[in-house]
């Protein structure tokens, strides 16, 4: 792509910069989520998350239409580490962690990328990808209800009319608005849950108030000490597998294979060097934000510029301490109102995938992967071993491959 091109592809309409700004939105409070509970600076996570999410993109070529932002895979594994070692001490063991997905990154390059089709039929994407979907409904529901931070608990019923409010908003400016209006259903939803809990006492502006107008974040030197890179290391196993369950979300949600183009060795190699670069900062761990693709699957927008931009309004907020505490003021049930249609939107996007693959679901052996893959991954089996945690996504996902490798496949019998 000549320089000419490359800076058309990226121009900004008002229409696009909406877009873009409801995308970090959605993002915005799982994103500073991670960093307060871990010690680290919200205002380094996300520089990071915007820096992060554009090495990714320049990794895989500008094709595919994610933002990468704070990983809650690696919170307890911080929050020991921390307390064990220090923040700097932890941070080198996360960059460390990091080059894990270089290391895998460079072995499927130079294996191959055949074997991972293999690995990854439809009939174990598509539940993983719907694992994805219920495994964060209840953060959405739990937002809703006013129970999203135990230092900050909304009166139920307070949380649930602010939530529908939002809900009902969004719902209904994405059915029957017309024009401008169209384009910004998060924003609709999210103003009309801010006006409904005014008179319920939840909004608390002294954080605005204390914030500085420009604030420089707390970038912290990493420190590479051995006990802490043995320790957060096998950490990264589990958002390595989700990695993939992320990966074949969005390429279910764009009709694209992007374990073709750019390359699952590729969307590795930029996951593993964003949180590296990360950590080397002071910034949490990086993942694809399923939030996200749900909001990509709802509104139809594919365009890998939109996220970009995105990612350079973080980077920006970075740097406005008053805008930032402003964005933290939205109570948490009007975004979990909303964050309702756009995980439930990843569980229709699984059904789909299993409805195109025209899966015989009542056949014996798919329909043991599926009710496997299901029950295992929303079930709250944990396997612990250390710092090494499976469960959620990475256990539904590692339970789907091993089934698919080993019980018998009649049809591939029959058809040898």
């Amino acid at each position: 792509m000549d320089v000419k091109n490359w800076i058309t592809s990226y121009k900004l309409t008002y229409k696009d910069s909406l877009f873009s700004i409801q995308i970090l939105l959605i993002a915005f409070g799982a994103l500073i989520t991670v960093p307060v509970l871990t010690g680290l600076d919200p205002n380094v996570a996300l520089f990071t998350a915007g820096a992060g999410t554009l090495i990714f993109h320049f990794a895989t070529n500008r094709v595919i239409p994610v933002f990468l932002a704070s990983s809650f895979a690696y919170t307890a594994p911080i929050m020991v580490a921390t307390k064990t070692w220090g923040i700097p001490a932890a941070l080198g063991g996360l960059a460390v962690a990091g080059l894990v997905y270089v290391a895998i990154s460079g072995i499927i390059q130079w294996k191959g990328r055949r074997f991972i089709t293999t690995l990854f039929p439809p009939v174990v994407v598509g539940p993983v990808i719907m694992i994805i979907g219920l495994m964060l409904a209840p953060v959405a529901i739990s937002m809703a209800l006013g129970k999203a931070n135990p230092e900050h608990l909304i009166p139920e019923k307070n949380a649930l009319l602010i939530a529908m409010t939002a809900l009902a908003a969004t719902v209904s400016v994405f059915l029957f608005a017309r024009g401008t209006l169209k384009l910004i259903p998060i924003l609709c939803g999210l103003g009309a849950g801010y006006l409904v809990s005014i008179p319920f006492g939840v909004l608390d502006f002294s954080v605005v108030a204390d914030a500085p107008w420009i604030a420089f974040p707390g970038f912290v030197i990493p420190e590479f000490k051995f006990d802490a890179i043995v320790f957060l290391v096998p950490a990264a196993v589990v958002p390595i597998i989700a990695h993939f369950g992320d990966i074949l979300a969005i390429g279910e949600v764009t009709e694209n294979d992007y374990l073709k183009d750019p390359g699952i060795h590729r969307t590795l190699l930029g996951n593993g060097a964003a949180t590296t670069f990360a950590a080397c900062i002071g910034g949490p761990p990086l993942r694809i934000y399923a939030e996200v693709t749900g909001t990509v699957a709802t509104l139809k927008r594919f365009e890998p510029a939109l996220m970009v931009w995105a990612a350079l309004f973080a980077i920006l907020l970075a740097f406005l301490g008053k805008l930032g505490a402003l964005l933290q003021t939205i109570p948490s049930p009007a975004t979990g109102g909303i964050l309702i249609i756009f995980f439930g939107s990843l569980v229709v996007v699984g059904i789909n995938c299993l409805k195109k693959s025209r899966t015989q679901l009542m056949d014996l052996r798919n329909l043991l992967i599926v009710a496997l893959i299901l029950v295992f991954g929303i079930g709250g089996i944990t396997f612990s071993a250390g710092a090494f945690t499976l469960k959620g996504v990475g256990l539904a996902a590692l339970v789907g491959v091993i089934l698919n490798l080993i019980l018998p496949d009649k049809k591939a019998t029959q058809d040898s």
